[in-house]
């Protein structure tokens, strides 16, 4: 009797199991409820796919260049930033404009070549918008950019800070500041500043400009403009900038000095840390090629730097100890920058897959979408990201050239949006 008891005991465990499997795996079968299961920007959609993830892309916006009164026929050059400082007035950082051109016809080249295909970009804006050489050849002198092109025929250094509403109308000119810039690489406002100063990162110029808000007044110029190095008052191609709560911030510096440095909220020079390590297969910490990104944790105030050279992030404490680090992926993947949003996750793009990536701040990978190509919608060299508060969703895009605008989906996942950042520190509202 035992034995018989304990065989129809052992029968019913295993009956059980595998109903209780077979139940768990019936919505994977698509015979149980299908937001369960769904990886889907919005769980009970039926067919369709996530080309832009939670969003729709907004059609026509921004308005062409070619739509400003005087201007003619121009386009948008490398895009390379953009900030919502709110969904009524966005700022858009480009290097020139490139010549207004219709699409060529597809030439035969061979039997087996022509060019361009149809459903495949044809003109690359970063390659074909200045500047050229950094330095004039065998000087320390700012080079003429005249390797790049012709200025007024090839290129139009015009129109470098635009600034539109929500429908991508232009509502104001800052064109008189155009000849300040050389490479303006980023565009910013400090989250915690009331006067909303407005910041822009110009690598070439190896110098961080610091306007007011209206665009009347340079009120700051950090770094020592046109002259690169690697103390206290220089740069040596700086890229990206993020703040702390109490209003200090750090610069990403950059292409050459591979150094994160950090100022207080007036832009007195603090500290600095990094080393430059040997690129593609730096395996030390501290040690970065090419910081290409950096943002800030408000909670903790870790730092986060895209170390872009060895394809990955590396993290710090608020004055640079080291604290941890993952890789993005093997060559060739390419990020460009990093983004904290509101609820804390990181965002990154990867310009070889064109997708937007989503990290939790342990690094753990959560989440990607985006397509390349120049359709609308379509990603080719997202250089710049930011969401206004209304969870309107743009990029700057250096090799597509202009900025592009998303709003979500209805019924999108939160999850696979970006909220506009940084996340309310402890204690505050």
């Amino acid at each position: 009797m035992r034995k018989r008891s304990s065989f129809i005991a052992t029968g019913a465990i295993a009956l059980a199991t595998v109903v209780v499997v077979g139940n768990r795996l019936a919505p994977v079968q698509g015979q149980g409820n299908p937001q369960a299961q769904s990886f889907a920007a919005i769980p009970a959609q039926k067919g369709g796919q996530d080309i832009f993830g939670g969003y729709d892309r907004v059609m026509d916006w921004p308005k062409p260049l070619s739509s400003i009164p005087g201007v003619g026929k121009w386009t948008w050059g490398a895009g390379q930033g953009v900030f919502a400082e709110t969904p009524d007035r966005v700022f858009i950082l480009q290097r020139g404009m490139l010549p207004e051109i219709e699409r060529p016809k597809n030439t035969k080249i061979a039997p087996s070549v022509e060019f361009p295909i149809g459903r495949l970009p044809w003109r690359d804006a970063t390659s074909a918008s200045p500047p050229g050489a950094l330095f004039k050849p065998g000087t320390m002198e700012p080079g003429d950019d005249l390797d790049v092109g012709q200025p007024g025929v090839d290129y139009n250094w015009s129109h470098i800070i635009s600034v539109v509403n929500s429908k991508g109308e232009f509502i104001e000119d800052w064109t008189r500041y155009d000849k300040m810039f050389r490479r303006p690489h980023s565009v910013f406002e400090s989250p915690y500043d009331a006067q909303k100063d407005v910041w822009i990162v110009d690598d070439y110029r190896h110098a961080i400009f610091r306007f007011s808000n209206d665009g009347k007044t340079l009120k700051q110029t950090l770094g020592t403009v046109n002259v690169p190095g690697t103390d206290a008052t220089h740069f040596y191609r700086p890229t990206f900038m993020a703040w702390q709560p109490n209003g200090d911030f750090y610069v990403a510096d950059g292409y050459v000095n591979t150094r994160i440095v950090k100022f207080d909220k007036d832009g007195k020079y603090l500290m600095t840390w990094g080393q430059k390590g040997e690129a593609g297969k730096e395996t030390r910490p501290g040690y970065m090629n090419n910081v290409h990104g950096v943002a800030v944790d408000p909670q903790t105030g870790r730092v986060f730097v895209n170390d872009r050279g060895n394809r990955k992030f590396q993290v710090f404490d608020k004055d640079g100890k080291y604290l941890d680090e993952w890789s993005i992926g093997a060559a060739p993947a390419d990020i460009h920058l990093v983004y904290m949003d509101g609820s804390r996750m990181l965002w990154a793009f990867d310009r070889n897959s064109s997708k937007m990536l989503k990290y939790d701040l342990s690094g753990h990978f959560l989440y990607s979408w985006g397509a390349w190509g120049n359709f609308p919608g379509g990603f080719w060299g997202v250089h710049g990201m930011h969401v206004d508060s209304e969870g309107n969703f743009y990029v700057a895009e250096v090799d597509n050239g202009g900025a592009q605008k998303f709003k979500p989906r209805a019924g999108a996942n939160p999850a696979m949006l970006l909220t506009k950042g940084p996340a309310p520190v402890s204690g505050t509202k």
